[in-house]
């Protein structure tokens, strides 16, 4: 869940946090509970205070082991506390704390990607702590882009951008001119989160002209990705799509290319291509990826469908996501609620549709979705005065003779992509 960052004066506070909020017995709790003793653990490696004795730490550790068999098996976090657990237990017996990093840093992407931010920057910090000055100079660069991504997803902004310009001084001494690019170009992202998208427009040129002079091709498909981020909150989807198209191409790893492309199906709906925007969507489920990119493909697809009134098409589709609800973070939950409930105003369906924006509301306001707890409430809001919209004919925003080149030309490379 998003939540404001704590002042912690508890060690992993943030974990014990989830265990007070989650319901009693519930996996969460139990997780929560055994993360919180998982970073117990890792402290005792800590160079700054005096090593306990073996017999203390093999105490800890078989009480750990004992937490961990308790964990559900089919858990993903289960994995990475299970590896904590045992990276510990190797590092304090070869005295080399920076074999626990690694792991830290692991469960920390982990969090983030669960959008449990306080809990990742814990994981992050603990990195830092434990690692000390012995830390290799990669993992302490990398530690601090991490948490400067984590701490702009905070919307701590002030603290993020401190944090990426620590990580840049420290890359520039190395000669890492990747991680010095990678600085500037999270320094330009907290820029756009801050709503200062003319100097965010100018800082992202800049880095991709320089990432394109030192044939730097993954920090030039970021550059291309944050111009199209910016572009599309300006207003400009239409100018905006070249850049996602073009850094699809770039990106090497292919979850970084099918996240692309499900902002590109995002955008293409919105300039009213609506046959490509299904066809960029439609390849991330056919290709695979992360459960979290399937969802938002699936959710977008079931938007689509009802975009142009395709009933069956629509039922199809809100299926398939209802059955992957359990296992969806909340933003992603919350999202799927909500298209939901437009689809429903789209057939005419208004009880039934208002139902579902009060289920995304309630979602959104308990994980502190605050962007989108005002986008739910101003769709709410007029909900009704849409009835005679929402009966008439299906129009897209744009008609595709309309359209630019530019997007015409991504359009059609898509239609290429299942060849």
């Amino acid at each position: 869940m998003v939540e404001a960052a704590p002042q912690q004066t508890l060690e992993h506070a943030a974990f014990l946090r989830r265990l007070a909020e989650a319901g009693p017995g519930s996996l969460q709790a139990r997780l929560g509970h055994g993360a919180f003793l998982t970073l117990r653990l890792v402290d005792l490696l800590d160079p700054a205070e005096p090593r306990v004795r073996p017999d203390v730490f093999g105490y800890q550790l078989a009480t750990m082991d004992r937490v961990c068999r308790e964990f559900p098996g089919d858990s993903t976090e289960t994995a990475h506390l299970i590896g904590l657990v045992r990276a510990t237990a190797d590092a304090f017996r070869s005295r080399d704390s920076q074999l626990v990093v690694p792991a830290l840093l692991a469960y920390a992407h982990y969090l983030e990607d669960e959008l449990m931010l306080s809990e990742a920057l814990d994981a992050l910090e603990t990195a830092l702590r434990v690692g000390g000055e012995a830390l290799r100079a990669s993992d302490r660069v990398a530690s601090r882009l991490r948490m400067a991504r984590v701490l702009r997803k905070l919307n701590e902004f002030g603290a993020a951008e401190q944090a990426y310009k620590h990580a840049a001084v420290l890359a520039s001494a190395t000669g890492d001119t990747h991680s010095v690019l990678l600085s500037r170009i999270g320094s330009a992202n907290t820029l756009v989160a801050r709503g200062n998208l003319t100097q965010a427009e100018c800082a992202l040129k800049e880095a991709l002209e320089d990432a394109e002079s030192l044939g730097d091709q993954d920090a030039q498909a970021r550059a291309q990705q944050g111009l199209a981020v910016v572009l599309s909150t300006s207003g400009q989807p239409a100018r905006a799509i070249p850049h996602e198209w073009r850094a699809f191409q770039l990106y090497e790893d292919e979850l970084s290319r099918m996240r692309v492309l499900s902002d590109l199906g995002v955008m293409l709906l919105i300039v009213g291509d609506v046959e490509g925007a299904e066809r960029a969507l439609t390849e991330i489920v056919r290709r695979g990826a992360n459960e979290d990119v399937v969802d938002n493909a699936m959710i977008e697809l079931m938007n689509c469908a009802s975009h142009k009134r395709d009933r069956v098409g629509f039922e199809r589709w809100r299926d398939r996501c209802a059955a992957r609800r359990q296992k969806m973070p909340r933003n992603v939950l919350a999202d799927f609620y909500l298209k939901a409930g437009i689809g429903r105003a789209r057939f005419g369906h208004f009880d039934r549709a208002d139902v579902l924006l009060r289920t995304a509301l309630k979602i959104a306001e308990d994980a502190g979705l605050h962007e989108l707890v005002f986008r739910i409430e101003r769709i709410s809001s007029g909900l009704r005065d849409c009835r005679e919209v929402c009966e008439t004919p299906s129009r897209t925003i744009a008609e595709p003779g309309s359209q630019s080149a530019a997007v015409r030309e991504v359009s059609a490379a898509l239609a290429y992509l299942a060849t």
